[in-house]
């Protein structure tokens, strides 16, 4: 099969999960440069600072030769036509997701033609894996192993000491 050569798998990663990674490295394989993207979305609160989230992300693909962890608080249309992306790749849990992701889509494709959105639906047993989960958990001092890879999470129990946030 042939690769196509630049995705962006966007999204706020407050924290990145198991989940996300999945979507990436699926992502990984059908395009030679992935570009993970931490971004902004005005209408959250995050836990973490975007700089935060970008090195927590980063520890996640950290042996990754194709993916490059990036950060940008302008719009994805834009970065994806700056970087010369052929595709925008997000990843779905449920009927309510896809919808989501259905209009963002349009609005992408409204503003730069050239990146078309692929929409890959999570792998069994990722449904329940969110970043709000993983936040939720943190806030109630619940272990998070299931919903983060070893490294991910020390890095995240370092940033919560820092913010001095209760967790196991």
């Amino acid at each position: 099969m042939k690769k196509g050569r630049t995705a962006i798998v966007p999204g706020s990663f407050d924290p990145i999960t198991v989940g996300h990674i999945d979507i990436v490295k699926r992502a990984a394989q059908m395009y030679e440069t992935v570009y993970l993207a931490v971004m902004i979305n005005s209408q959250k609160e995050y836990l973490f600072s975007l700089e935060e989230r970008k090195q927590i992300a980063q520890k996640a693909f950290e042996n990754y030769e194709n993916i490059e962890v990036i950060s940008s608080e302008g719009m994805l249309w834009k970065l994806a036509y700056d970087l010369k992306a052929e595709a925008i790749v997000k990843g779905y849990r449920n009927e309510t997701d896809y919808e989501y992701e259905m209009k963002m889509a349009e609005f992408n494709r409204a503003h730069n033609p050239d990146a078309k959105t692929i929409l890959l639906e999570c792998s069994d047993g990722l449904c329940d894996v969110s970043s709000t989960e993983v936040r939720k958990r943190i806030l109630q001092g619940k272990a998070l192993d299931d919903m983060l890879p070893e490294e991910v999470a020390q890095l995240v129990y370092k940033y919560i000491e820092r913010k001095n946030i209760s967790s196991k």
